[in-house]
This record gives structure tokens, sequence and C-alpha cells, in this order.
């Protein structure tokens, strides 16, 4: 099995750049031209960077044929860079990276893309300890599942989910957000959004306003949180706050989306929970309403 991890891991971290890169661009252009719809595994993803996902690693020869790339309005924005697939009795990885072109700022590009190589790898190398250490223990199933989503692009925010899936017996989900302005070339963080650090309570008493409601609405529905009248046998675990850099979104319609990971809040079968945030409820507290609306 060990030799087995070993060429895993040479397989994901050596698979080479084709030849024919720049034809096979060239070709998926041609073909997105005629064909308007994208490929059904990979949401808003353009059809000459889906040709790619067979494991094309970023390289200065990949940026070269990128750079080559016209900008066709909205097509050409987020790519599979790195893929890796594998399966093996009880053990199955799969592990898509995303990259992002065209955002009229190439170091702003590099830095993201370095970022998503550099998360992805750790993911694998931290996978494939967990593989080494049940084998050690006598075995059992474990799986990874990673990848991304585009949640918003616009003519000004384009906004990347990255998730990872891990099942053990169990399975947990996790999500990370980039939100990124395309016309002033920068990633909008939490803090920059409001004027100070008063936002942090405002949201977090939105919170957990949202959920008592969802709660009182529908008897299925569970969340950590206090509640009048009912003591909680731990209630440290009880949600009190945000922190000042939660993850964090800005949907289509312009509305801050606050986000949790799969038991951060609540119990396992609530999956990933997010709950949409009133802008009248944090009016006060923006800079402005350049991006919230």
């Amino acid at each position: 099995m060990h030799d087995k991890l070993n060429r895993m891991k040479e397989q994901y971290e050596s698979t080479p750049i084709p030849d024919e890169l720049s034809s096979v661009v060239n070709k998926a252009i041609a073909a997105r031209r005629t064909k308007n719809r994208a490929l059904p595994w990979l949401a808003g993803v353009a059809a000459a960077c889906a040709l790619l996902f067979a494991g094309v690693n970023a390289s200065p020869a990949f940026a070269k044929a990128m750079s080559d790339v016209p900008v066709l309005g909205e097509i050409v924005k987020v790519m599979t860079i790195r893929e890796y697939a594998e399966q093996d009795g009880s053990t199955e990885v799969h592990i898509e990276t995303p990259g992002i072109a065209n955002l009229g700022n190439p170091e702003l590009e590099q830095t993201l893309n370095n970022k998503y190589l550099e998360e992805n790898k750790k993911l694998y190398e931290d996978f494939k300890d967990e593989v080494a250490q049940i084998n050690h223990k006598g075995g059992g199933h474990l799986s990874l599942d990673s990848g991304y989503e585009v949640v918003t692009d616009n003519e000004q925010l384009l906004t990347l989910s990255r998730y990872v899936v891990e099942s053990a017996g169990g399975s947990a989900e996790s999500r990370q957000y980039d939100t990124i302005d395309k016309i002033n070339h920068l990633v909008i963080t939490l803090p920059s959004l409001f004027k100070d650090d008063s936002y942090i309570q405002v949201i977090s008493d939105n919170i957990k306003e949202q959920m008592r409601r969802q709660m009182q609405d529908n008897p299925e529905i569970t969340y950590w949180v206090e509640q009048p009248g009912v003591q909680s046998d731990i209630p440290e675990d009880l949600f009190q706050s945000i922190a000042k850099d939660h993850n964090f979104y800005i949907d289509k319609h312009g509305k801050l989306v606050i986000s949790f990971n799969e038991y951060d809040v609540a119990p396992g079968y609530m999956g990933v929970v997010e709950f949409t945030i009133p802008t009248e409820a944090i009016a006060d507290q923006l800079v402005s309403n350049e991006y919230i609306r």
C-alpha cells in the first residue's frame, strides 16, 4: 500500500503539460462559440478550460498558452488547472484545483492560483497520511472529494467556492470562499466592508435570531444556539459570535451571506448552513453600498 501511495503522489504532482495544449485551447474556444452550453460537470467553466481537466499543471507553458486566449466576454474566468482521481479498494480520492484567468491583474491571478494549488497539495498530503494511519490500524474506508463552484459572476464580482467532503464512516463538508472585485482587481475581506468591528456583534445577533426563527417554524431544524427558557447541557458549544474574518460571500443579488461548515453550529444532518444577512440590519455598519445592496 505504501508503494501505491507513492505512485499516487507522483502522478498527482507530475502530470505533464501536453505539447498540443495551445491547439486544444484554440479548438475548444471554437467549439464554445458554436455551442452555447457548459459541460455538465463544470458549472460556469468555459469549455476551453474543461478540455484541460485531465491534470494540466500550472506552469510557465500553461500560463503562456492561456495568455494567448482572447477574452470572450465572460467565458474564460475559471478553469481546472489540476485534477487527480484515484480509487483503490476502500480508498477514494478526487481533487479538482481551480485556476482563475483574465481578471486583468496577472499578479492577483498568480497569487490566487498558487494558493489553490498549495492548499490542495496539502490536502492531498494529509489524505495520504490518513490512509497510512488507517491501514496501520487494520484498514477502513476513507474518501476525499474536493472541487469548486462559481457562486457569483457578474460585471463586478466573482465569487469562487471551494469545497472539501471527507468521509470515514460519516462525512463532513467544509467550504471556503473568495469574492473578487473584477473592476478594482482585489479580494474583498469581511472587515473591509465595514467601518469598524461593531459588525461582528450585529451580524452574530441577526444570525441567532434567524436560527431561533427557523427552529420555531420547522421542528426538523436544529442549531446550537441559546434559547429562552432552554438549558443547554454543553453551553460552551452554543454559537456565540462569528469571527472577524468569518467565511462569507456576496451573492448575485448583492446580499451578504455568512457560511458555516458542517458541524460548526448544527448537527451533521444540517450540512453546510448559510445565513443571508438583511442589508437593512447592517446598513449603519457598512462603509458603502458598493458591494452590499
